[in-house]
């Protein structure tokens, strides 16, 4: 590992990326918010249940698996800058709608599932032009950083927002949380507006299938992708019934309940602000191997948890893991950035989303049953053997332990558009400046 790459504070006066981060921060923190106020709305809502919980949760989780793929297509075929404000405004109006309701104390239950869709619907939207937006903002030598960078300011705001939104809740109320999220998308929006990035070349029209199919032989050509994509499959699942269902459940028999629970979530949420931090700062020379091989420590603390070890191990080891996370997704996502055409990045993404995430509901239906079936330590210690074994079966892939990381000076892949600051080192000093893309 080496760690000479270029100073991150050079970043910080660039303008797009100090645009997009803190569109990012911003949105993320209402995020943080919403996530504890919908679900004490629909409780108060007259007859509400976990069912009802469910099922609004429910309504707002499938979209984003759904249309994932199609929010995809569409980034690559139109401004992704355009597309990730559209989706803020839809983010604004669902959310909107939401606190409305619960501050006139009128929300008919088909209508909050409706809006829950909308905001599902919106997040499918965004996140594959967020993922196609970056090399567009920054050049090639600082990928990395920008990716760790954009997961430092995430992680804290989430981190804020979850810590805050109980206190917002308990003192002005669920519909007011809300409407503090849909506040941040219309900040998320106005940020967001600012980039004025390079044209992208136009494309040849052709249909959503066309573009879907394209999209599969990018993300299925290349081993090291689906092979990662389907490891994280397993090991997402894993991990959700961990969080979601096996990790509560033990503490609140064995380890003094949501008090040590809480603090060996803050310790996971920690250790990813560290890990991004990290990732900024370091160069390796097989990206897709060494994070492979950061993804074992997140079977150490569901191991702890399964065998009640006392909190401070457990959140210890969460801590590592959430270091380890960061890592992975810092090298992960440059990794794509370097390897996919630009034109197809988007695309490319949402296949990867789709791929991770398909198994993620599986995990959260089965652990119950399953824990009840044949105890929740038992459940535990085989959550964290599938990690282990997906991880190491990813391993046995001659691409992910041989790709190697281009040099900075190395071309772009054929067909990416160069960033702004890119198109302004390589270009003769009588150019003209680049055409931007249009905004809304």
């Amino acid at each position: 590992m080496a760690t000479d790459l270029p100073a991150a504070a050079s970043l910080w006066r660039d303008r797009p990326f100090v645009l997009l981060v803190s569109a990012r921060t911003i949105s993320v923190l209402g995020n943080g918010f919403a996530r504890v106020a919908l679900a004490f709305a629909v409780l108060a809502l007259p007859g509400a249940s976990p069912g009802v919980l469910s099922l609004v949760l429910a309504c707002q989780a499938l979209p984003q698996l759904l249309f994932i793929l199609i929010g995809g297509v569409i980034a690559d075929r139109m401004s992704r800058v355009r597309l990730m404000v559209l989706s803020d405004v839809v983010g604004v109006a669902a959310y909107g709608g939401l606190a409305a309701m619960v501050l006139t104390g009128h929300a008919p239950l088909w209508a909050m599932c409706a809006l829950a869709v909308l905001a599902g619907t919106a997040t499918a939207m965004f996140l594959p032009a967020m993922a196609g937006v970056v090399p567009l903002v920054v050049d090639r030598a600082r990928l990395q950083q920008a990716n760790a960078l954009l997961r430092v300011g995430t992680n804290s705001s989430m981190l804020l927002g979850l810590a805050l939104s109980g206190v917002t809740v308990a003192f002005v109320g669920a519909g007011w949380a809300l409407a503090l999220n849909a506040a941040s998308f219309v900040l998320s929006a106005l940020l967001v507006n600012g980039l004025k990035l390079a044209a992208r070349p136009p494309r040849a029209a052709t249909t959503t299938w066309a573009d879907l199919r394209e999209g599969w032989h990018e993300f299925a050509s290349r081993q090291w992708l689906w092979v990662v994509v389907a490891q994280y499959a397993v090991v997402v699942a894993a991990m959700n019934a961990n969080v979601g269902v096996l990790g509560p459940l033990t503490a609140e028999h064995s380890l003094g309940g949501a008090r040590a629970w809480s603090v060996i979530v803050a310790a996971q949420a920690l250790g990813m602000i560290a890990g991004a931090g990290v990732a900024s700062r370091i160069r390796v020379r097989r990206p897709v191997l060494v994070a492979v091989l950061v993804t074992f420590p997140a079977a150490a603390p569901i191991f702890l948890l399964s065998a009640a070890a006392p909190v401070w191990v457990i959140a210890a080891a969460m801590f590592c893991a959430g270091v380890a996370n960061d890592i992975f997704g810092v090298l992960w996502s440059t990794t794509m950035q370097h390897e996919v055409r630009e034109e197809a990045l988007s695309r490319v993404s949402a296949y990867d989303l789709f791929g991770s995430l398909a198994f993620a509901p599986l995990g959260l239906l089965v652990a119950g049953p399953i824990a009840s079936a044949v105890g929740t330590g038992t459940a535990l210690a085989g959550c964290g053997a599938l990690v282990v074994l997906a991880t190491a079966a990813a391993l046995l892939s001659p691409q992910v332990r041989t790709l190697r990381a281009p040099h900075p000076q190395e071309p772009a892949p054929a067909g990416t558009v160069p960033s702004p600051a890119t198109a302004t080192a390589t270009a003769p000093v009588t150019a003209t400046a680049p055409a931007t893309e249009a905004q809304p």
